[in-house]
């Protein structure tokens, strides 16, 4: 019977220096005290590494891969029936059937149909669409589906691991790692508004990635795929998950986002500088109004061609974008005040903001 300390001798040995060293064993310390590769313990450790990063991979596509789902458009078809002219990616995130895509892949179309990751395909319904986040949930006749979870976008750090789930050019449940590359960033939408808080990736995606989820390393929805920058590479964006939390509610309300506008046209102009020190503004810019339309909240309000918004419920106006981002939030038919500059002269204007008109 060996004792332990004995075996633990038997492990070392001592070197003409007095130094004790690991023993040659089994041929892991090779002549001049060089080491078989195989046993360094640096590239144990990135083995290692590697191993978490492909569990946890592996995890985030067990937990969100069954819900998330194929999106077919279909159209009008020269034959007999209808004909898909489109495809995209969705993801389940109720048990009895709602599905969160892109507007852009869902919008116009005649005919939606959803295949999931198991086979089983339903007919959709369009629930409701906002062109201007590029979002919109779509809706299958089906019960205690697998659904995922939603997490919080603003906490992304640049760097975290980022996973796609999607149907890249027709291969369905594809998924792409990467990292995020910046967050923050702004796309422009349809009508002109901006997309806030973009996250960039480097994740790779295909045309058939929109409106899939872009997911954490805890399985959570971070982000819908929406935009790749076509002949560049490691350049994809996501709208974050906070802008669906907020429209997601008013699509299932309203079919739509209710948003105020003024009825006006308008144009960022910097302002002179002399009048600036002279008014005591605080800014360098503004917008002008370039068009009025006659009976519109703008209108009524007062408003001329060529006066200058300098701010909105003392909120400090440098552009249009700043308009849309406090029309969208602030309640439709309350008035709120506009502090204008018309020539040199300061004037406030109580401003009645109306609801954007439906399409």
């Amino acid at each position: 019977m060996i004792k332990i300390e004995e075996l633990a001798a038997t492990e070392h040995e001592t070197t003409e220096d007095g130094k004790v060293r690991p023993k040659e064993r089994n041929g892991l310390r090779a002549e001049g005290g060089a080491t078989n590769p195989a046993a360094d313990p640096v590239e144990t450790s990135d083995l290692e590494l590697l191993d978490a990063y492909s569990r946890a991979v592996i995890n985030v596509v067990d937990l969100v891969g069954p819900a998330v789902v194929s999106v077919m458009i279909g159209g009008a078809g020269r034959g007999r029936g209808p004909e898909v002219t489109g495809a995209g990616s969705g993801v389940i995130f109720t048990p009895d059937g709602y599905i969160l895509t892109n507007s852009h892949v869902v919008h116009k179309a005649s005919r939606l149909e959803v295949m999931m990751t198991d086979g089983r395909q339903f007919q959709a319904s369009l629930i409701g669409e906002d062109p201007s986040t590029d979002l919109a949930v779509i809706r299958i006749d089906a019960f205690g589906l697998p659904y995922a979870s939603f997490g919080n976008s603003r906490s992304l750090r640049v760097g975290q691991l980022v996973i796609a789930i999607g149907n890249p050019l027709g291969f369905q449940s594809t998924v792409s790692t990467g990292v995020v590359s910046a967050v923050g960033r702004s796309l422009r939408g349809v009508g002109g508004r901006l997309i806030e808080e973009i996250i960039q990736t480097d994740v790779p995606l295909n045309p058939g990635n929109s409106g899939g989820p872009l997911v954490d390393s805890r399985g959570r929805v971070i982000g819908i795929n929406t935009a790749i920058i076509r002949m560049a590479q490691g350049i994809s964006f996501s709208v974050p998950i906070d802008t669906a939390k907020w429209v997601i509610p008013q699509l299932l309300t309203h079919g739509r986002v209710r948003r105020g506008i003024l009825s006006i046209g308008g144009q960022q102009r910097p302002l002179d500088r002399r009048l600036t020190r002279a008014l005591h503004l605080n800014q360098s810019q503004a917008v002008e109004v370039i068009s009025v339309e006659p009976g519109g909240p703008g209108g009524r309000a007062g408003l001329r061609e060529g006066d200058i918004i300098l701010s909105i419920n003392a909120r400090i106006v440098t552009s249009v974008d700043d308009l849309h981002r406090f029309l969208a939030e602030w309640p439709i038919g309350d008035p709120a005040t506009l502090n204008i500059l018309r020539g040199i002269e300061r004037l406030k204007l109580e401003v009645v903001p109306a609801e954007t008109p439906a399409g």
